[in-house]
């Protein structure tokens, strides 16, 4: 048997159709009704059940408005609903458009470098290179970070990892230590993991040893050394010597990221490669067992890392060239050794040295640069004349009195052995003599020879 409808389903087709129409269709329903109805009453009826569906409606708006509160909470409720779910479907394409951009964030993230960090990013989205300047140099062509980091054989997920940076870390990408200074002091090196460093490396043979350098510039440099700097002040009448206060720590990211731009990569990947060649100096923290790197100022070159010592030839580029124009202007050679500027002159051109000397201290200001105020040497011929550690004074030699204690310090190793003896202050013993006789072997080769199997013998 058909199931009963309830009053209230009946109530309710009554109100959305006709009374007739309802009746028609529950005794088809319930087989009362076989017969087929003809077109013409069919329409009848459907027109019939339109008419009174309207004048029901027209009915129920009559007795809403009869009633204002009854009116007013129909429209407000109405409204509250239509403004649920204009907030509902809001939310969904929210939801949906943040899905969106955390996917293609995601894809981005695996062919890109997007953020580093702070004071760093600001020239990510910078990705167009100076193609003419590159082929000048017969650089390589780095397109995208993708492309970088295959050249260096990293994944891009190393890369970022190199090159973030981070106000507080749990790693670090170099060991620090310090030497003593020949003159007194300590010197900070930094010297750089094995990952960190093969980068470096690889940015050093196939970028910055392609850029020509300055005639002047001996220091770090293929087939150039202390001797070559030296050689071009031997027998003078005059020598100053002026050193540079903090060379490395002087050149900062911007200028270092500058310089790379210069060389005509887009922003992006000057960005990198100047991440991968400079350091913010930090400090250990330990908070509870673990142990924390945190960042001190700025990022700049670090003293160990292979392209520092090229990087500051090439960022003292233009301070070369017009300190040799004020060296030509007053009759003077210049010369530099990374952080050391030699200047010498004959008889001729001493009364034009004041000139220079304010000339030069102005040019290194304006270069960014300081010059170190305890470290002016003025020598004349009547004195010693040193520069980078050898006398130039008639030919290029080394000073005999260290001679002297380097050969009694062998022989004291010799006869009483290695315990509780330094050199110049280094508690590293063997590497500080292998040093100097390396030293020695540059301007007196046999003799450097004989004092570096000594070493051998010993350790």
């Amino acid at each position: 048997m058909a199931n009963q409808p309830s009053r209230e389903d009946i109530r309710k087709r009554v109100a959305e159709s006709t009374k007739d129409a309802v009746i028609l269709e529950e005794m088809k329903r319930f087989g009362f009704w076989k017969e087929e109805l003809s077109p013409e009453l069919e329409d009848i009826l459907q027109k019939q059940k339109e008419t009174e569906t309207e004048l029901n409606t027209l009915v129920r708006k009559q007795t809403r408005y009869r009633n204002p509160e009854t009116l007013r909470k129909e429209m407000l409720k109405e409204r509250m609903k239509a403004s649920k779910q204009k907030r509902q479907e809001a939310k969904e394409r929210k939801e949906q458009k943040r899905l969106a951009r955390a996917e293609t964030w995601k894809k981005r993230k695996e062919t890109e470098v997007l953020y580093l960090g702070e004071e760093v990013s600001s020239h990510l989205s910078e990705t167009e290179p100076n193609l003419e300047f590159l082929a000048k140099w017969n650089l390589p062509n780095i397109e995208n970070p993708l492309a970088l980091a295959n050249a260096l054989s990293l994944k891009l997920s190393q890369l970022r990892f190199l090159t973030y940076n981070r106000k507080v870390s749990l790693v670090n990408h170099y060991k620090r230590f310090y030497i003593p200074k020949k003159m007194g002091g300590k010197r900070l090196i930094s010297a750089p993991m094995p990952l960190i460093k093969s980068t470096q490396l690889w940015i050093l043979n196939n970028i910055l040893y392609q850029i020509p350098h300055t005639d002047q510039s001996h220091g770090f440099i293929p087939q150039r050394s202390i001797v070559s700097n030296a050689a071009q002040h031997v027998g003078k009448e005059l020598v100053l010597n002026l050193d540079l206060k903090d060379f490395f720590p002087s050149i900062s990211f911007s200028r270092v990221k500058g310089l790379f731009q210069s060389f005509g990569y887009s922003g992006q990947i000057s960005t990198l490669l100047a991440l991968l060649c400079t350091e913010a100096e930090v400090e250990q923290v330990a908070i509870d067992g673990k142990k924390y790197f945190v960042s001190i100022g700025e990022r700049t070159l670090p003293q160990g890392s292979p392209c520092s010592p090229a990087i500051s030839n090439l960022i003292a580029y233009k301070l070369d060239r017009r300190l040799q124009g004020i060296a030509n202007k007053w009759g003077f050679v210049y010369t530099r050794y990374a952080d050391d500027l030699s200047f010498s002159c004959g008889s001729d051109n001493l009364d034009n040295f004041h000139q220079l000397l304010w000339s030069v201290q102005e040019v290194v200001k304006s270069e960014g640069f300081t010059v170190h105020p305890e470290k002016i040497h003025i020598m004349r011929k009547g004195s010693r004349q040193e520069i980078t550690g050898l006398i130039v004074n008639r030919q290029i030699g080394i000073e005999r009195k260290e001679l002297h204690r380097f050969r009694a310090l062998l022989q004291q190793i010799e006869k009483n052995g290695p315990a509780g003896k330094t050199w110049n202050g280094n508690p590293n013993l063997e590497n500080s003599m292998r040093g100097y006789a390396s030293f020695v072997m540059m301007v007196k080769p046999e003799l450097g020879i004989r004092f570096m199997k000594k070493i051998d013998s010993i350790f």
